[in-house]
């Protein structure tokens, strides 16, 4: 192989090795951070770029907005996790439509992009005892192991261990190996395990994920992040 072939043969190894942009950082208030698949991490900042296969995790007192490329957005409570497990959009190609994430633990809400609109199969939202499908909608999510003690409640009590859900606008579904159960506007969701269908929870004891104003209501955020911090690998 000559010196012209093996430098064409590098150049496309490593263009299919790289990661495709999913989402840009577009509000944050505290520290953000993003692992690779190869395990390396860096501390985000607003404009950061995020990329399939990162799993972004927020710090104790942390709210991040990520848009993707789509158009749908994604805000994150503190001590969250959540992992960009696929991603594909091209406005001009429906058929290549695929975004896969997963909820590892903590809290979100999200609004539904073009995917959702034109593919809505191709877009699911994955937790521990659950895989939520979207059906073009605005909602929350929050995912609970004896660590959501400051997330508000009616009650006043810790929300129990598992996976709650609330819908705003449209509709989602929640699938395990119990069954489907389709849940509206309006409605919360609770599902204790993996194992069992998840419940229809009363309004009056239903937990919404909220958000500070400043990041629901798309004003921007302080703290690391802001429009003149720079990312940060951590080593």
């Amino acid at each position: 192989m000559n010196r012209i072939s093996l430098f064409l043969a590098l150049l496309l190894s490593c263009g299919l090795a790289w990661a495709a942009p999913a989402a840009e950082v577009t509000h944050l208030a505290g520290i953000l951070s993003a692992t690779k698949p190869d395990g390396s991490s860096k501390v985000l900042a607003v404009k950061s770029v995020v990329e399939e296969g990162d799993l972004l995790a927020t710090q104790g007192v942390t709210y991040a907005r990520l848009k993707f490329k789509d158009g749908g957005e994604v805000v994150l409570r503190p001590n969250t996790q959540l992992k960009v497990e696929s991603y594909r959009f091209d406005d001009a190609r429906p058929e290549s439509d695929n975004a896969l994430l997963s909820i590892l633990k903590g809290g979100m809400r999200m609004v539904t992009g073009l995917i959702a609109k034109r593919n809505r199969d191709k877009i699911a939202l994955r937790a521990p005892t659950a895989t939520i499908g979207i059906r073009g909608t605005h909602f929350g999510a929050l995912f609970c192991q004896a660590n959501c003690a400051d997330v508000p409640t009616v009650s006043g009590k810790a929300p129990a261990d598992g996976l709650h859900v609330d819908v705003a606008s449209g509709a989602i579904t929640l699938t395990n190996s119990a069954g489907t159960a389709e849940f509206i506007a309006g409605q919360f969701a609770y599902l204790p395990s993996a194992n069992v269908l998840p419940e229809l929870v009363p309004a009056e004891r239903g937990i919404r994920v909220t958000m500070p104003n400043a990041i629901a209501a798309n004003k921007g955020g302080d703290g690391v992040g802001g429009t003149a911090a720079l990312e940060c690998a951590v080593k």
